[in-house]
């Protein structure tokens, strides 16, 4: 198992894996994942930002990374972070335990870039994520609404969202 940036040659897999997460949450959630621009993908890939697990020579898992993400977390964007966004998981490779790899190397990769939290979100109150994540160790900082939405995808406008942050 290696984890690695994602690169140019993986950019229809992302959306492939993308597409599978989506049809997912349309099946168990009332809210699921737009189509994200291909432009988002390409400059998290330029900026080595977009991630990927690769086991036995292929794609098992993907999120993206940022150092900042101020629209989602406002004043709180301030405090050293990295921010996970859009784990999606190939469904060859469910029930891998992928999300605490990705929590384990996203807690030593926070340390090495003088980061104090890991943090993410997910959109709405979706009781079986919240307690997932629980399970990883993060807490669960409760729902809120955003206050500007206007440059994040569409699945945050006019929804709440459920924070979550473990200190590290």
């Amino acid at each position: 198992m290696q984890i690695e940036n994602s690169t140019t040659h993986d950019i229809a897999e992302i959306f492939r894996l993308y597409e599978i997460a989506t049809d997912f949450q349309k099946t168990k959630y009332s809210v699921h994942w737009p189509k994200f621009e291909l432009s988002l993908i390409e400059t998290e890939i330029k900026e080595n930002r977009q991630w990927k697990i690769i086991i036995n020579g292929q794609v098992a898992c993907i999120w993206a990374t940022t150092f900042s993400d101020p629209q989602i977390w406002e004043e709180k964007n301030l405090d050293p972070a990295i921010y996970i966004h859009r784990i999606a998981t190939n469904p060859d490779f469910r029930g891998q335990n992928l999300v605490g790899i990705i929590i384990k190397w996203a807690k030593e990769y926070a340390k090495a870039n003088g980061k104090r939290f890991v943090r993410l979100d997910t959109v709405g109150e979706n009781e079986g994520l919240i307690q997932h994540y629980q399970k990883f160790g993060f807490d669960f900082l409760g729902l809120y609404e955003l206050s500007n939405t206007d440059q994040l995808p569409a699945h945050y406008h006019h929804k709440p969202v459920s924070l979550f942050e473990m200190q590290i």
